[in-house]
Order: C-alpha cells, then sequence, then structure tokens
C-alpha cells in the first residue's frame, strides 16, 4: 500500500497537481469501478433469484457508484486555489460531498425498507444457484478490499469524505452478509426470511447514513477541535518559558488543510516591541511548521513589575478559589481611570454551572469590594472557552 502511495505522490508531482486531490481521484475512479462491477453482477442474480435483500444490495452498490463520482467531483472543486470570492479555498466542498454521500445512503435505506415490507407481507420463494453464492462471497472479498483502501487512504491525506466512503464499504460487507445467510437459510431449510433480512439491513443503512449526516453537518457550521488537537497546542505554547501566559484561542475550520486560529499571549510589558515580535513570530511559524495552523498572535501586555497588582491578583484567585465553582480567569489588569481604579479580567465558568453571568458580577463584584478593597469591576464571562486547562 506505502509503494502505491508513494506512485500517486510521484505522479502528482510529475503531472504539477496536489497530491491530496491526486488520492481523492484514484479513490473515486477504484470506487466507481468496483461499485458498478458488483451493482451489474448482483442485479442479475437478484432478479433471477426474486431476492428483495439482494437487489437491495444492488441497488445499494449503484448508490455506492454515485457516492463515488460525487467523491471525485469534491475532491476536484476542493483542490481549486484560492480565489476573489472564495479566500480560503474550496477544501470545505468535501464536507458537502459527504453531506450528499449522507444523503443518498438514507434515500437508498428508505427505499430498502418499503420494499423490505412488502415482501413481508408478501413472501415470494427464492431461486437459488451455486452462481449467486459465488458472486454473494466474491463480493464481499471486493468490497473487503475496498474498504481498507478507502480506510487507509483516508488517514493518509486526513479525508473524512473517504473514511466515511471506507464505513460505507465496510457497511455494505455486514448487508452482503445478511443477505448471503438469508439466502442460505432458504435454501437450506425453507425458511423465507428474505424480507426481514433486507428490514434489518434498511434500518442499519439508515442509522449509518444518519450518522455520517451528523457528523459532515458538525463540520459544514464549525465544531470544537478533538482534545488531543488542543492538547498539542497547548504543548506547544507551554515550551515557551518567555511568555507569561495565554488565553483565548479561536480555530476556524475552512478544511481539512485549512485551519486558522487567533490566540491572545501575555508578555512583560517592560518588552520591546521588536522583542516582543520575535517570540510571538517564532510561535505562529511553529504552528504553521508542526501542526499545519495559520496562527494569528494577539498581544498583551501585562504589568508584572507592579506590586499593587500582583498582590490583588493574588487576592482575587483566592477568593474565586473559594467559590468552589472551578472558575479560571486571565487577562488581569488595573487601570487607574479617575477616581476609582478599574479591575478587568475574563472569566471562565465551567458548563455545570448554573449561575448566570449578572449573579456570578454582583457576587464577585461585592466580595473584591468588601474584602480587596474599592474598585470598579469589569468583567467579560466565557463559557465557551477551549483552553481549558
Amino acid at each position: 500500500m506505502n509503494y502505491f502511495f508513494e506512485w500517486i505522490e510521484r505522479r502528482s508531482k510529475e503531472k504539477g497537481k496536489e497530491s491530496r486531490a491526486a488520492f481523492g481521484t484514484v479513490a473515486g475512479q477504484i470506487g466507481l469501478l468496483s461499485n458498478f462491477l458488483l451493482f451489474g453482477m448482483k442485479l442479475l442474480i437478484g432478479l433471477f433469484s426474486g431476492s428483495v435483500s439482494i437487489i437491495a444490495d444492488a441497488m445499494n452498490n449503484l448508490s455506492d457508484s454515485a457516492s463515488s463520482v460525487l467523491t471525485l467531483i469534491g475532491f476536484r472543486i476542493a483542490a481549486k486555489p484560492a480565489d476573489k470570492e472564495h479566500p480560503y479555498g474550496h477544501q470545505r466542498s468535501e464536507y458537502i460531498t459527504g453531506m450528499i454521500i449522507s444523503l443518498i445512503i438514507l434515500f437508498v435505506g428508505g427505499q430498502f425498507l418499503r420494499t423490505s415490507i412488502e415482501r413481508i407481507l408478501q413472501p415470494e420463494s427464492l431461486q437459488t444457484s451455486p452462481l449467486m453464492f459465488i458472486i454473494l462471497v466474491s463480493s464481499i472479498g471486493i468490497k473487503v478490499v475496498q474498504g481498507y483502501f478507502y480506510q487507509e487512504t483516508a488517514r493518509h491525506i486526513g479525508s473524512k469524505t473517504l473514511l466515511a466512503s471506507a464505513k460505507d464499504s465496510f457497511n455494505d460487507v455486514y448487508t452482503t452478509v445478511a443477505v448471503l445467510v438469508s439466502a442460505a437459510v432458504e435454501h437450506l431449510t425453507g425458511w423465507q426470511i428474505d424480507g426481514y433480512t433486507g428490514l434489518l439491513i434498511a434500518f442499519y443503512i439508515i442509522f449509518s447514513g444518519i450518522q455520517m449526516l451528523s457528523e459532515f453537518i458538525n463540520d459544514l457550521l464549525g465544531k470544537r477541535p478533538r482534545e488531543e488537537e488542543l492538547t498539542k497546542m497547548i504543548a506547544y505554547l507551554d515550551n515557551h518559558q518567555s511568555i507569561i501566559g495565554y488565553h483565548d484561542l479561536l480555530i476556524y475550520s475552512y478544511g481539512p488543510e485549512k485551519t486558522f486560529a487567533t490566540i491572545h499571549i501575555e508578555i512583560d510589558d517592560s518588552w520591546s516591541l521588536t522583542q516582543a515580535h520575535v517570540v510571538i513570530n517564532a510561535i505562529e511559524k511553529e504552528f504553521k511548521a508542526e501542526l499545519g495552523i495559520n496562527l494569528v498572535c494577539h498581544l498583551d501586555p501585562i504589568d508584572i513589575h507592579s506590586e499593587e497588582q500582583t498582590n490583588v491578583y493574588r487576592l482575587v484567585k483566592q477568593l474565586l478559589k473559594s467559590y468552589n465553582l472551578n472558575l479560571q480567569f486571565h487577562d488581569f489588569r488595573i487601570e487607574k481611570k479617575g477616581t476609582r481604579p478599574i479591575i478587568q479580567f475574563d472569566v471562565v465558568v465551567p458548563e455545570d454551572i448554573k449561575l448566570t453571568n449578572e449573579q456570578l458580577l454582583d457576587k464577585i463584584e461585592k466580595d473584591i469590594n468588601k474584602h480587596i478593597g474599592l474598585y470598579e469591576i469589569d468583567l467579560i464571562f466565557d463559557r465557551n472557552y477551549l483552553l481549558k486547562k
């Protein structure tokens, strides 16, 4: 498999094409040919035997052929460079393709459901033959190879669309096994379970389609990054000992290989602009090289040499800890304006806290003025915070 992948990469470089698009194109072509072949084989034996479950399985392969065509189209569009109308590229088209494939799977599952119920209500005997069993067993082997190829290719290029195709291929293995068992049971015992087998296949296909559709819709809407991705980002940030801290990480995904992010970096306010630029430039380059993320850093200068700010910071930390609500805070500063100084900071509120922002603000403000000093309080509450360390 690795040799085949290397051959695809060499061919894409020779033709001046993006390797990701080349892998997607090859996967789509292989899927189209194998699925159409399986459709023809199963349709013939399904019509000959009168098996609704075999015909349903054949139509599933036909929908897989359509999915392969969509995969080809999706990768071709995704490979288009950014333009004036789409400055972040076209890679989200993979998600749209995957969503359409999921809808096709749901439609096919619905058709199977209707046909299977009709067969249960009006059962018919199957016309079995050795050729039918040979074709079904062969199709299982073809689908296993196809699913493995999709899966390995998806992992190689990080494609959720191909992972969905791999899942669909392995689903086909299970459904064809069920069809084979149904035909074998009727051949050996005379029990007509074809309609019931088709019903189970239909439910399984519909369930898989709903799962895949939900995944692609979440990708299009934007979802929280995986915990392992956040852990890697935190590890890289923690390696930079010269910064005081960091907060307010925001991540925007425009496709599998188009991720942008912003973050606030806390630095010593006595640094020169040149010194600060050198540090954040190193962080941004590291994120791009190691994680493939286009990071933009916002500087937050912190007065770490102020005795008042250091002391008040410590007291506020003790105060929030005394609430036993697991509250975290960041971006702390004291502004000297007017007659009363202003304490400003952001509070990270865990999901399980039922108190409203207004209730928390009222409590924190009263306790600061009572136990720490007379300050105006300017707080921002964050209930969807990524960096929960």
